[in-house]
Order: structure tokens, then C-alpha cells, then sequence
């Protein structure tokens, strides 16, 4: 229930503390599993004093308990071990501090937690946090490779040196952390989450050399695998234990063997890489050769053909041909003219020679009235008319003097 307090109605801290011991009282006896972190076997006690931590979490609780219950498992149990302990929490009130109380504690085996990781491996899988298709590809040059290994580490050297042997302008941010214990994990993911956010950072490397199963344990932790399945920047695993792949190798974007395979995934190497453009170069120099070579073959083919190598020769032929035709063109119209001609010369002469003229030439004359009409017959004119004789340089005036005699 809540208290009903104020600052005019406040309770003692003795009251708080007795009131907090009695609702932890209240708890029971729970099973707890955690990693051993400090113990504490003071020669003569009767106590044994140890921090269990919680190796996802940087969350830890004192556990005290009697020596006697300890000593059931002295010869396998010691700092960084995992157990598993039957414990009921008590409040020491005037310090104000909470512990838990052990009576029981078993260790936790190899057998059996590999049997849970086993377990775990399933559960991911069966969320696809392990899927092909949700890894990311690697750049080909990273500018920036984000590095976390222990501090001064074999790892580190190996990924360092051999990352700027094969590309030396290489660069890396470096996260040095623990990479074994009750820290390494809550250090891990912090490491991992700032190299994801970092906006340079084109790939993280998570590296340790080694190790055996219970030392890559933190590498199998589940709130690690599933910081790594959310990174949008492509995250390499090279813990180097081929025997025991951890959980990190299989959620990771690309698996390395070991630290140094790390370094030569990731980074090309500059001496293949010239040797590769050299070869695409002398490749592209081949094929352009080629080319033309074919082109300049298929010129000298074109250019040896007739129309080609004589262009005009076409031109004149037909030029020459041409000529020809108006030649005989202008002979048949010149040909066609002349008859014309001797045509129209006949037809004149004949129309010369039928014509009025022709005959008045001939001394022929055309008598006309005053008034324009041909005298025809004698009958038509009297004594005194006056008519106009028409002959071929002229005309003038005549008198009709006398009887017009008829005709014979």
C-alpha cells in the first residue's frame, strides 16, 4: 500500500528501511543465474561474499552466504564463473542495502550451456535474424572501418597491420573494449551502437582471437546478436574460433575465420587491384586495336572498289552518254526544223505565186469603185466613172472615157 505522506507529515528513513525490508521479506526464495564477479573468502569467516552480474546488463547484486554452502562447489567455482543459485533477497536495513542470501549454488557447464545457446540459436532463427537476405553486402573500399577488439589486442594488430599493408590509406575507429568477463558484453553493444551511429563508419569489425567456449560466451549473448541484426551498417564477425561459430558469426553480415581474414575481406588489396586495371586496360586496348583494325580493313575495302577508287568515272560515262543524246537530240530537232523549213518555203512560194500580188506582178490590175468594191464584169461601170486600178507598185485614179463594150 502507499504511503500517505507530505512534507508536513514526513516518516523516519528508519521507517522507510524497515517498510522496504518487509515488502522484500515478502519475495521468497527465487533461482537466479548470473556471472561470479568478486569473491571474497575471508580466511576464518563464516560468510563468502561474491557480486553476481547479469553479463547482458551492466546490472549486478551482492550474494552472501554461509561457507559451509559454498564449499560444495569451491573447486569449480570462481570469479567469472556462471551459476545458477537458489537465493532469497534481504534488506540490511541500516545500510540500506539489498543482497541476496545463497543457499544453494550450482555451477553451469559447458554441456549446459551450450544446450542453451543451442536453444537461443533456434529462437533466432525462427525470428530470421539469421536470413540471407537481411545481410547487408560489404562496401568494396571502406573509408572508414570502425574496429572493436580488446584493448592493445593481437586482434586489432592483426586487422590494423593487415588492412594498411593491402590498402594503405586505410583508416579506422578504434573501440577498445573488453572482450571477455562480466563487462565485455554491455561494452560491446555500447562500442557497436557508436560505431552504427558514427556517419562515416562504412563497416564495423567486432574481432578477438580466439578463445575457448566459455570465453566467447559474451559473443552469444542475445542482447548483442539482436544490437547487430539492427545495425544498418554492415557488421563483420571475426572472433576466430572455428570449432564453436558464436551466435555473433551467424547474425553478422560477414563471417571472418580470424582477425587477419577480416583484414583481407574487407579491404581490397591495392597491388591486385592495379594489376586488375592494368588487365582491363590491356584488355580495352586489345578490343580498340581490333576495331580498328577491322574498321581500317573494312575502309581499304571500300575505297578499293570502283566507285570509290574512280569516282568520277561513273559521272563521266554517264556525262559521255549524256553529251551523245543532246548530240542527237539537236541533229533530229535541226533535222526536223530544215524539212519544217523546206515545208514553209514550198508552202510560200506556192502562196507567193497564187496570191493577188504574184498576179499583179504579172501586169494584172484591180479595178475598185469609189467605195471599195472589185469591178467584176463592164456592165457594172458608166462613161465618166471614176475608178481606181490597183496594180503591184501601187494604185492611181482612171476615167471611164467611153461605152464600155460588152463582153465576148
Amino acid at each position: 500500500m502507499a504511503l500517505n505522506t507530505s512534507a508536513q507529515t514526513p516518516i523516519p528513513v528508519g521507517e522507510v528501511s524497515r517498510l522496504i525490508g518487509g515488502w522484500i521479506d515478502r519475495l521468497g526464495a527465487v533461482w537466479v543465474e548470473g556471472q561470479i564477479t568478486q569473491l571474497s573468502r575471508r580466511p576464518g569467516a563464516g560468510v563468502v561474499f561474491m557480486t553476481l552480474r547479469d553479463p547482458s546488463h551492466d546490472v549486478s547484486i551482492t550474494v552472501t552466504c554461509f561457507r559451509g554452502v559454498f564449499e560444495q562447489v569451491a573447486d569449480v567455482v570462481g570469479e567469472g564463473a556462471r551459476v545458477v543459485m537458489h537465493a532469497k533477497p534481504e534488506w540490511y536495513g541500516p545500510r540500506g542495502q539489498l543482497s541476496l542470501r545463497a543457499v544453494e549454488i550450482r555451477p553451469v557447464g559447458v554441456g549446459e550451456l551450450l544446450a542453451r545457446l543451442e536453444q537461443l540459436k533456434k529462437t533466432l532463427a525462427a525470428e530470421g535474424l539469421f536470413a540471407l537476405d537481411r545481410k547487408r553486402p560489404i562496401p568494396f573500399l571502406p573509408q572508414l572501418i570502425g574496429l572493436v577488439t580488446g584493448r592493445a589486442s593481437a586482434a586489432e594488430r592483426d586487422v590494423r597491420e593487415n588492412a594498411r599493408l593491402r590498402w594503405p590509406a586505410v583508416r579506422f575507429e578504434v573501440r577498445n573494449v573488453p572482450v571477455q568477463g562480466a563487462s565485455a558484453v554491455p561494452r560491446v553493444i555500447e562500442a557497436v551502437r557508436e560505431l552504427d551511429a558514427h556517419p562515416d563508419v562504412d563497416v564495423i569489425v567486432v574481432a578477438r582471437g580466439g578463445g575457448s567456449v566459455e570465453d566467447l560466451l559474451p559473443f552469444s549473448d542475445e542482447e548483442l546478436v539482436r544490437t547487430v541484426a539492427a545495425c544498418r551498417t554492415p557488421v563483420v564477425s571475426a572472433i576466430g574460433h572455428e570449432p564453436d561459430s558464436p551466435l555473433l558469426d551467424l547474425v553478422a553480415d560477414l563471417r571472418a575465420s580470424t582477425p587477419t581474414d577480416a583484414a583481407k575481406r574487407i579491404v581490397p588489396d591495392v597491388r591486385e587491384e592495379l594489376a586488375r586495371v592494368q588487365l582491363v586496360r590491356d584488355r580495352a586496348l586489345r578490343v580498340m586495336r581490333g576495331l580498328l583494325d577491322r574498321e581500317e580493313r573494312g575502309l581499304e575495302a571500300a575505297l578499293s572498289r570502283p566507285s570509290m577508287a574512280a569516282p568520277y568515272g561513273m559521272v563521266d560515262g554517264r556525262a559521255a552518254e549524256v553529251a551523245d543524246r543532246v548530240d542527237r537530240a539537236r541533229r533530229t530537232l535541226r533535222h526536223l526544223l530544215e524539212r519544217a523549213d523546206a515545208d514553209l518555203s514550198h508552202t510560200l512560194a506556192r502562196v507567193v505565186a497564187l496570191s493577188p500580188a504574184a498576179t499583179l506582178r504579172r501586169g494584172y490590175a484591180v479595178l475598185q469603185r469609189e467605195d471599195g468594191s472589185v469591178v467584176r464584169d463592164p456592165a457594172e461601170v458608166a462613161p465618166d466613172d471614176a475608178l481606181r486600178a490597183r496594180v503591184a507598185e501601187g494604185d492611181f485614179t482612171v476615167h471611164v472615157t467611153g461605152p464600155v463594150p460588152p463582153p465576148a
